[in-house]
């Protein structure tokens, strides 16, 4: 008989028994043969990168810095340049390279070289964990061996499918005395409302009992992965590269995006007119993030479901190798302008009330909560976003908007002091206390707009004596407050961590109802790129030559050793209701903290 022990030392033992009489006599002899077989299904449980042999901890997950549990990544970019799709949705791994993005896992055996008639071992995973996970076998030991000798392969048929969503079970080979058989593990979805995130994969050696009768487990391993999250990157990270559109009127726009990505020396990346079809709006399409894991780590851009134009452009531009793409697909009638990813953006590594949130929160823009109607980000992205558990989120009021996106009245940049970092708020008060000291400093018919094409000029004195426009930037600064106090509440600010800008709103009528856009280029909505920051050239009123709105800017940001450049982009993205922020976007490099250790 096989002996059923958690693990079983696979030694051979032959017992001899002798029976004696009272006079020592021999009366008879008895040999008991015990056969023992060791059998270790093992992962990355300690999360170091190499997979140990028989963790106790590898049957369940833990967060933190003393936590365990292994780690699986979505298997969402592609191996293929052409003719692409997720490597997830191939029926088989087409080449080598695609093994590192999938977890190794080891069966590890030693025992006779072959077991009893009728023995065999068995993987098996639950019908709730099929729809999230694919387990590969390496064909033979030699397949194990020469891998690496083949990375540049281009098709590879020595990983058979073992498990997924049509094989729950399957018998798995017994190599017979010490030997190891590799596997690999392929997570399939993302966590998501209904589900967590955790996979269990058991092995089970069954014993037969007689013809007719299922076999009986008599000793089962198992071991449990969670799948890497998708993780945001905030503004105070690193840039990589930076994405813009070129289309047929902006040029001048291109060409400030250009100088500025050139001196900061990152990568300009240009969607052209071909792939993008007129639609400019590069924030809104998608955002950038990144999965991560002990032993590999790679970028996935979340489509919206905006589905503008540049619709194609993240699957067929970005999808690649080491490159992941995931989206959510929402009904049409439930998608609206606060779908598109102006509305969505995540904040620096924050502590709140002596909770850690190193990752930062993402932060989304919905109607105000006691609103009876209104726009709000579609349920099916608001409920991946919530199951990532990482950067948990935050909602602000955004639907007061016309466009309705939170990049509107406000950004983060880097700082040397305090936390790190500034929160930037749009603020009507702080312009018209600009406005004021102008009228009374003798500047009242300083112009704004002065010299710009098919835009009519308007003095400080006209603004200033403008009360509906005072009463509705009145309203908006309201609007802000209500926003300012959650954020400093959600992300433990103070109010010297809070820099106001001065920017005006002004209210306009769509559908019978009043939202807000910017007066003038909308500053808060800028492109932070370390320590430059690319922001909409104001066409302020002018002192001595010197936009006004220009000096305050560099004032309150280059005491923080930031350097700001003015782009002009007032025709072809201000008047169009977006600015430098809606129509760039940038893939930032990863944290250096890594998710697991979370305490959660």
């Amino acid at each position: 008989p096989l002996i059923d022990t958690y693990l079983a030392y696979l030694l051979f033992y032959k017992l001899s028994v002798c029976y004696y009489g009272k006079n020592k006599e021999v009366l008879g002899r008895a040999i008991l043969y015990l056969t023992a077989i060791e059998i270790s299904l093992d992962v990355d449980a300690d999360r170091d990168g190499i997979v140990e042999k028989n963790n106790p901890d590898k049957e369940s997950w833990k967060w933190g810095p003393n936590g365990h549990g292994a780690i699986l990544l979505v298997n969402c970019d592609s191996e293929k340049s052409y003719n692409k799709k997720p490597d997830s949705e191939e029926a088989r791994i087409s080449k080598v390279t695609d093994l590192k993005d999938m977890s190794l896992m080891v069966l590890r055996t030693r025992g006779p070289a072959r077991l009893p008639e009728g023995y065999k071992l068995t993987m098996h995973i639950s019908q709730g964990d099929a729809e999230g996970v694919r387990v590969f076998r390496a064909g033979s030991p030699d397949v194990v061996k020469n891998s690496l000798q083949k990375i540049f392969s281009a098709f590879v048929k020595d990983f058979p499918l073992v498990l997924s969503s049509e094989v729950l079970s399957q018998e798995v080979p017994y190599l017979g005395g010490s030997a190891e058989m590799n596997f690999y593990v392929e997570g399939l979805r993302f966590p998501d409302k209904d589900f967590d995130g955790l996979i269990t994969i058991s092995l089970s050696l069954l014993e037969p009992i007689c013809e007719g009768i299922p076999e009986t487990p008599i000793f089962t391993d198992k071991v449990v992965f969670r799948v890497s999250p998708w993780i945001m990157t905030p503004n105070t990270l690193q840039p990589v590269e930076v994405f813009v559109c070129s289309t047929s009127d902006n040029y001048q726009f291109l060409k400030g995006m250009r100088n500025l990505v050139t001196k900061s020396g990152y990568k300009l990346k240009i969607c052209h007119k071909y792939m993008n079809r007129g639609d400019r709006w590069m924030q809104d399409e998608l955002e950038f993030g990144y999965i991560d894991s002990p032993h590999h780590s790679f970028p996935v851009v979340l489509d919206s479901p905006r589905d503008g134009k540049l619709d194609d452009f993240p699957y067929d531009e970005l999808l690649g190798p080491d490159f992941g793409y995931v989206t959510r697909v929402a009904h049409r009638k439930d998608v609206s302008s606060l779908d598109s990813f102006g509305n969505l953006e995540v904040s620096p590594p924050v502590t709140v009330n002596g909770k850690k949130y190193p990752l930062g929160r993402i932060l989304i823009g919905v109607a105000f909560p006691t609103a009876t109607k209104g726009r709000n980000m579609t349920k099916v992205v608001q409920d991946f976003l919530w199951a990532q558990k990482v950067q948990e989120p935050v909602a602000l009021f955004s639907d007061w908007l016309l466009v309705g996106h939170i990049d509107e009245f406000m950004s983060f940049v880097p700082a040397p002091d305090r936390k790190g970092f500034r929160l930037l708020l749009a603020s009507p008060d702080a312009g018209y206390k600009i406005f004021r000291r102008l009228h009374n400093d003798g500047h009242g018919q300083a112009k704004m707009f002065d010299g710009v094409k098919d835009e009519k000029p308007v003095t400080v004195d006209e603004i200033l004596s403008d009360e509906n426009l005072r009463a509705e930037n009145n309203y908006v600064q309201s609007c802000i407050d209500w926003n300012r106090d959650v954020l400093k509440r959600e992300l433990g600010l103070d109010d010297d961590d809070i820099i106001d800008l001065p920017i005006l709103f002004k209210l306009e009528n769509k559908d019978d109802e009043y939202r807000a856009v910017a007066y003038y280029p909308d500053m808060v909505n800028m492109i932070v790129l370390g320590k430059n920051l690319g922001i909409p050239k104001p066409f302020g009123p002018k002192v001595n030559g010197r936009c006004v709105l220009e000096a305050e800017m560099c004032s309150l940001m280059e005491a923080l050793g930031l350097n700001c450049t003015f782009i002009d982009d007032f025709a072809t993205y201000h008047k169009l209701l977006g600015e430098v922020h809606c129509g760039s976007n940038v893939r930032r490099k990863p944290f250096d903290f890594k998710w697991w250790n979370l305490e959660l």
